[in-house]
């Protein structure tokens, strides 16, 4: 739609202008005039990856929501617990989908582009669920190609059905389809692509835990077939992941270096590690602190080592901002680690994982969904995965790890001494504050404040003097629809909230998947 407007203005003011070879004067005779399915795919593979990422200050906003980081800049919303509008904007790209599968040269080509909408589609419609609730599905997308642009609302669980015949439908045509163009994460690799198609719907599917009775749904049936039927990914080398290197704007998000995009906010120290983070790891004995942190000078200079633990003071991130403020000003707080500011290639940052996937695995097998391995085998697959690869993209020097080196006998050791134990509510609590600790500066699209709201782990204090949601007593459960939806579609839109929240579209409101 786009497009055409341009297309629309563009021949407007030529016609004004009296010119009647537009088409002549504008066409290079050295360049196609046609789009290929690989030049979309990359659009469409880099919306969900480079443009969920985002950098510098953007880069840090799902951290604040997930209490990882504070920002002493300002008052940060999301910090502080207060949501706006959402926006539909990610369904936008969808509309490459089809144009993209058209213009495939054979049909093993075009199965994998064809697999690639439907996972795109699947990824898509998720993530806007997850933040509103029911959202337009099955007319969505339809105002080129049937020229529908008021689309209804569809139920939340007809959302979810639709994903996972989504899913399910990419699974089948990767395993059919050619090795593709235009792929800048996988290489085009149909094996890898299965992988992270199956991983990914066993995320799906735990976010329907409730709904273990639906008839429909079948949740634990499909979780199963996935496990026992289909490939999954191996280690964190099939992470679904975005590198970087040292060309200018390919960067690190959060690095300043020379060649780098020039992160002013890292000059002004405006972020300090939450206690939320830093705790658990010091309970645990868990070296991924020397790793995420570096120490406060305060401390330092008192004499302590950049070796101990004290050295690590945390910020509550619920504390009102002026006490925020007083512990940024004394300095005497953990920062981020300088490796992180150093290299242009710090780390690749996944929107899906292996340790993910294992956390989810743990899961399911401590809920009785799958059988074969106990919860622990995935449990500690998950924690020895995300620890070997923070220490792999890690620089053996001080300044990075700070004499408290990860390596493959300190990870057997620290699998060993944290097995999971107690009751079943004490296990999935440790699962998911391993999943909480893997997540730091991984998995930007809020995963964190999510597996908060499913499970209530890790525990987010709650502080009513600071926390901006209405009421200030409850943290909010939802983002409010998007504000065109109120001008363009509101009758449909209505319809929804009506549906779905009795008291209106407000932040407080349970969505389908929560009951």
């Amino acid at each position: 739609m786009l497009h055409r407007k341009i297309s629309t203005i563009i021949l407007g003011v030529t016609a004004l202008a009296g010119c009647s070879n537009f088409e002549e004067i504008n066409t290079n005779p050295d360049k196609t005039d046609k789009v290929s399915s690989s030049m979309l795919a990359t659009t469409l593979i880099l919306n969900v990856t480079r443009s969920t990422i985002a950098t510098t200050k953007g880069f840090m906003q799902p951290y604040m929501l997930g209490k990882y980081v504070t920002w002493g800049e300002n008052q940060e919303n999301f910090q502080y617990n207060r949501f706006g509008r959402a926006s539909f904007e990610r369904l936008t790209i969808l509309r490459n989908v089809e144009p993209m599968v058209e213009a495939a040269v054979d049909d093993a080509q075009r199965d994998s582009y064809r697999a690639l909408g439907h996972f795109i589609r699947a990824w898509q419609f998720y993530y806007a669920s997850m933040q509103v609730g029911d959202v337009p599905y099955t007319e969505a997308i339809k105002g080129e190609s049937e020229g529908l642009v008021q689309p209804k609302y569809d139920d939340q669980k007809t959302v979810f059905l639709g994903i996972l015949r989504e899913l399910d439908s990419a699974n089948a045509l990767f395993a059919r389809g050619a090795n593709f163009d235009g792929d800048p994460i996988y290489n085009g690799k149909t094996d890898n692509w299965r992988r992270l198609v199956n991983g990914f719907e066993l995320q799906v599917l735990m976010q329907l835990y409730r709904k273990t009775g639906d008839a429909d749904l079948k949740v634990i049936d499909r979780f199963r077939d996935i496990v026992t039927n289909r490939p999954l990914l191996r280690n964190y080398n099939d992470n679904f992941a975005l590198a970087y290197n040292n060309t200018q704007g390919q960067n690190y998000p959060w690095s300043d270096v020379p060649a780098g995009s020039g992160n002013s906010f890292v000059k002004s120290n405006y972020t300090m590690l939450t206690a939320t983070l830093i705790e658990p790891l010091k309970a645990l004995g868990d070296r991924r602190l020397f790793y995420f942190a570096k120490p406060s000078p305060v401390q330092l200079g008192a004499g302590k080592l950049a070796s101990d633990w004290a050295a690590y003071p945390g910020a509550e991130p619920s504390d009102p901002f002026p006490v925020l403020q007083d512990k940024r000003v004394s300095k005497d707080y953990a920062d981020l680690n300088n490796r992180y500011v150093q290299l242009v290639n710090a780390e690749p940052v996944s929107v899906f994982s292996y340790w993910e996937q294992q956390f989810i695995l743990a899961e399911a097998s401590l809920r009785g969904w799958i059988a074969g391995a106990p919860a622990q085998e995935y449990f500690a697959a998950g924690i020895g995965e995300a620890m070997r690869f923070t220490a792999a993209y890690t620089p053996d020097v001080a300044d990075y790890n700070h004499g408290m080196k990860i390596d493959n006998a300190y990870i057997l050791g620290y699998i060993a001494a944290h097995p999971l134990v107690g009751t079943m509510e004490q296990q999935l609590q440790q699962i998911i504050q391993q999943k909480y600790i893997a997540g730091f500066l991984q998995g930007s699209n809020y995963n964190a404040w999510y597996e908060n709201r499913r499970t209530g782990y890790p525990v987010f204090k709650l502080n009513s003097a600071s926390n901006l949601n209405t009421p200030s007593t409850a943290f909010p459960l939802r983002w409010l629809y998007p504000s065109n939806e109120l001008s363009y579609n509101n009758s449909h839109l209505d319809e929804a909230i009506k549906r779905q929240y009795p008291e209106g579209d407000n932040t407080n409101g349970m969505m389908w998947i929560l009951k």
